[in-house]
């Protein structure tokens, strides 16, 4: 019997795959710690840094310095004060500063006090509602409040600002600081022996601020004017806005008087006397020069009366376009003008109350002196 095998099936088996080897797993980030609510601890405070060595401008070595020039130099000073110009020039300086340092003193805290405890309200209440009447209403204002032309600018903004119609605030403007009782006192003490010039003042001034409020009430235009946006001392307390006005305008007033006095004491001690005799002898020539020395020095109104009573070579017509001129428009009115309304306002208004000025001093002048 015969055996059969049959082949074998042939096997379909895979080979093993080799097996890769397991990358290690990824460190896991440290967890950034908590913040700690604890307090921490002040810094100690550095230690100031030690001046360097050497020479330190302070204000005692200032004064040893200056004291020492001044040892050095006294007799070349001594001789120089004691030319007879320089005496005369110190005399006029002096006795024009002495003279009208208390009417400033006492026009600033007056002007300043009016400008902050005085509601601006109190003046739209006051006027009139035809603009017309409300001109010399306002202009007569000024007789009653007293206040130096840098504190009249700022009021006469916060007038228009509450309604009062600008011809009215303009009028208030130019008369304030030329008719106010400190003004008037001061004139009359500058000219003892012409009382002339206390109503001669007082007339052509007050003339002067209502035709000018007339006139802009005729031509004038809103667009020509630009009032600020805020009023000064804005935000602060009562007090401090008194002595901030205080020392701004005693500041400013008192530095313009000095100028003015120093210029005044250089014309009569300087000039040769010939000139101001040419000049004072020509009517048109001594009123045209006044008037333009009155822009230029920019005397506060409550000082300027005694400047122009120590130009005694001029008439009084002349003197009395110096005090007509000078509390309507000199170079820091200007600038304030411009300031507070406006360039356009400022170009427009300046040159006009020039003139104005000056023809009203003489028509007054000729009828009252």
């Amino acid at each position: 019997m015969a055996i059969t095998t049959e082949p074998a099936a042939p096997t379909t088996e895979t080979p093993p795959i080799a097996e890769t080897p397991q990358q290690p797993p990824a460190p896991a980030k440290p967890e950034a710690p908590a913040p700690s609510k604890e307090p921490k601890e002040p810094k100690e405070p550095k230690e100031p840094k030690e001046p360097k060595e050497g020479w330190q401008l302070n204000s005692p070595l200032v004064l040893t310095m200056v004291l020492l020039v001044v040892v050095l130099v006294q007799s070349p000073i001594r001789q120089a004060l004691s030319a007879p110009v320089m005496q005369s020039w110190m005399t006029v300086f002096v006795a024009v500063v002495v003279q009208a340092l208390p009417f400033l003193v006492l026009g600033v805290l007056l002007s300043a006090a009016i400008a902050v405890f005085v509601p601006p309200t109190f003046f739209a209440r006051a006027l009139p509602d035809n603009p017309v009447l409300a001109v010399p209403v306002a202009g007569m204002a000024g007789a009653i409040l007293p206040g130096c032309e840098c504190a009249s600018v700022p009021v006469a903004g916060a007038l228009v600002r509450r309604g009062v119609t600008p011809a009215a605030a303009i009028a208030f403007l130019l008369s304030a600081p030329a008719i106010n009782p400190i003004v008037l006192t001061a004139t009359a003490v500058a000219f003892p022996r012409n009382p002339e010039m206390v109503l001669a003042r007082f007339v052509g001034s007050l003339l002067v601020a209502c035709v000018m409020g007339w006139l802009w009430q005729r031509v004038g235009r809103t667009d020509w004017l630009r009032l600020p946006a805020h009023e000064p001392h804005e935000g602060e307390t009562k007090g401090a806005a008194f002595w901030g006005s205080v020392r701004h305008d005693v500041m400013q007033a008192g530095g313009f008087l000095v100028l003015g006095a120093m210029s005044a004491a250089t014309l009569k001690a300087v000039a040769p006397a010939s000139w101001l005799r040419t000049a004072a002898d020509n009517p048109v020539v001594a009123i045209l020069a006044l008037s333009i020395l009155a822009v230029l020095l920019s005397i506060c109104s409550e000082a300027d009366a005694f400047v122009a009573a120590s130009l005694t070579q001029f008439s009084l017509t002349a003197k009395l376009a110096f005090l007509v001129v000078g509390p309507m428009i000199d170079l820091k009115l200007f600038a304030m003008q411009a300031g507070t309304f406006g360039r356009g306002f400022a170009l427009r208004f300046a040159p006009t109350t020039f003139v104005l000025a000056i023809a009203g001093a003489v028509v007054t002048g000729a009828v009252l002196l």
